[in-house]
């Protein structure tokens, strides 16, 4: 499975690189249409607008057809979807541009976790982790790269052909790679195919951390400014650390979910974050709260891709809808999360107002059996109890195998 696995790693990358290189130029971008931030932060609604229904509608299509037949074509456009964005005259033609960008975003997104799923199943053991890392790497590659044309005053819109054109080349190297997937059976009947059971609490579950994500990117630096007066590019250091940490954390997070199990490792995660987000809050120095926000990321590290495989191995006849569904939800967490904080903060108070995220993480740590399948007895994808194992080695079946000794006489 190397290369199917590395298509798929190649694939998150990529879909982590076309979003950095856009999140690099958006400064020229509002300069060039003499945007406010009100008006920004409009368009850019309209990539998360956008996002939620592409994962939305795309679930059956990846079901139906295959998430290999989804996903690269998704690749292909995922870049060139950024150029429009350039050429855009207007606030209104941004926020088309900027729409389209979201739902091939969404498409990609459930796509390439249903392909990472399958992949994972063939492989055996967890990998799912290394995937979202990855996923990180390519947003900063991305970043650095728009910044460096940003540095050299190139235009907006060459960057984007640029990342545009790259993206496309190695998205049909890695169509020849990817792991072909079968469609679905039709559903018993000729009726509706149904969500198996829990695929819309480990939507929940996936909310509840990317509410953290979203309270991380969006508030870290006010708070570490403006209620722990650090300077401002001290202040910069709480979303790095948190951000360092979470790459750090997905890239073992698979190693960890083999040996103790993705339940146990998103219980201690869930502990983990709130306990480090609780210091950033208590601790009462800037040291304290980067070090804080960066316990609070290597706590969300894995809790994210645990949900999204156990959603795909629940039914993986219909894997494609469940991420779906589980995705949509989690990612209206991260759009909703930084605004419903910002409202709390007016009433309460910032500090008190991002303890939201960390009463969310305990939650997640309570209720992280929720991962283990109908029936199950012990995780999936964690470590196999002795007996079974004992079991399997004692199985009357015949095996073939050589007799060492009865050659040696």
């Amino acid at each position: 499975m190397r290369r199917e696995r590395t298509a798929v790693y190649l694939l998150f990358f990529l879909a982590g690189a076309a979003v950095g290189t856009w999140t690099a130029r958006i400064p020229a971008i509002k300069e060039r249409l003499a945007l406010g931030d009100g008006q920004l932060s409009l368009a850019l609604l309209a990539i998360a607008a956008g996002a939620v229904v592409g994962m939305t509608a795309v679930g059956r299509l990846v079901d139906r057809y295959g998430s290999n037949r989804v996903m690269i074509p998704a690749a292909l456009v995922q870049g060139l979807a950024l150029v429009p964005a350039a050429y855009a005259p207007g606030l209104g033609a941004l926020a088309g541009a900027l729409l389209l960008f979201g739902i091939v975003h969404g498409i990609l997104d459930v796509a390439m976790n249903a392909n990472a799923v399958e992949v994972e199943r063939a492989h055996g053991r967890p990998i799912m982790s290394s995937f979202h890392a990855v996923f990180s790497v390519g947003g900063f590659a991305g970043a650095t790269a728009g910044g460096l044309s940003a540095h050299y005053g190139l235009p907006p819109a060459l960057t984007f052909w640029t990342a545009g054109a790259v993206i496309a080349a190695l998205a049909v190297w890695a169509a020849r790679w990817a792991l072909r997937s079968a469609p679905a059976p039709a559903p018993a009947g000729g009726g509706r195919a149904r969500l198996p059971k829990g695929v819309v609490f480990l939507g929940v579950l996936a909310f509840c951390c990317l509410v953290g994500e979203g309270a991380a990117a969006d508030w870290s630096s006010v708070y570490l400014r403006e209620d722990l007066a650090a300077s401002p590019g001290f202040a910069a250091a709480g979303y790095a650390a948190f951000s360092i940490m979470m790459t750090a954390g997905r890239l073992a997070g698979d190693r960890l979910a083999a040996r103790f199990g993705p339940v146990p490792l998103v219980r201690c995660c869930g502990l983990l974050a709130a306990a480090g987000l609780g210091l950033a809050l208590l601790g009462g120095h800037p040291v304290a709260g980067v070090a804080g926000f960066g316990c609070f990321g290597a706590g969300l590290s894995c809790i994210v891709p645990q949900v999204f495989s156990a959603a795909g191995h629940r039914d993986p006849a219909f894997a494609g809808r469940a991420l779906a569904r589980v995705a949509s939800i989690g990612y209206l967490g991260f759009l909703s999360g930084p605004v419903f904080i910002g409202a709390a903060a007016e009433l309460t108070g910032l500090p008190r107002a991002l303890a939201i995220p960390a009463l969310l993480a305990a939650f997640v740590a309570l209720a992280a059996t929720a991962l283990r399948g109908r029936g199950e007895t012990r995780d999936p994808a964690g470590p196999r109890p002795r007996e079974e194992a004992h079991l399997e080695h004692n199985s009357p079946e015949p095996r073939p195998h050589r007799d060492v000794r009865l050659e040696q006489n």
